[in-house]
């Protein structure tokens, strides 16, 4: 577009130049800012956390993660749930992944599913990996399913269903 020889020239008028680069500046200056914005990854929000002074009576649904340190009445939905050890949830958890520090009155859905030294759980567990770690105390029973998550019961086998 510009070369140096016709910058650097004493003979070349300086209103030419500038009329010449007007036209081409909005451009350039335009089209990186509509890249920039197309360009840039999304960061991952960070987790919800519910503190220790918090009671919430009703149900909770993410798709992000969130930390429980307070009390809930109610069922909770999201993609990593944290129960904090001083946290109670009375209800049911459903989550891709459960850590569970504190005490759960309810039933407990997750791909996967660990309960710690301190965690105290009152209920079934649904899961398709789990780990207990020495100290869990649970109450319950403990079902592993393909599909932890569907709330339907069990899963039908895949490989039984006729494919076409």
């Amino acid at each position: 577009m510009f070369s140096k020889s016709k910058i650097n020239e004493p003979g070349t008028p300086a209103t030419p130049s500038t009329d010449a680069a007007k036209p081409a500046s909005p451009a350039p200056s335009s089209a990186p800012a509509s890249d920039f914005k197309s360009a840039a990854p999304k960061a991952k929000p960070p987790a919800s956390q519910l503190s220790t002074d918090l009671h919430i009576t009703g149900n909770l649904k993410t798709t992000g993660d969130i930390q429980i340190e307070g009390t809930v009445d109610g069922d909770i939905r999201a993609h990593l749930l944290t129960v904090g050890e001083g946290a109670t949830v009375n209800g049911e958890c459903v989550a891709d992944d459960v850590v569970v520090n504190g005490r759960i009155v309810g039933t407990v859905r997750g791909l996967k599913v660990r309960l710690t030294s301190t965690a105290r759980v009152e209920g079934d567990i649904i899961h398709k990996t789990i780990a207990i770690e020495s100290g869990a105390h649970f109450e319950g029973s403990v079902q592993r399913q393909d599909d932890p998550l569907n709330a339907g019961g069990k899963a039908a086998p895949r490989a039984a269903a006729p494919k076409e």
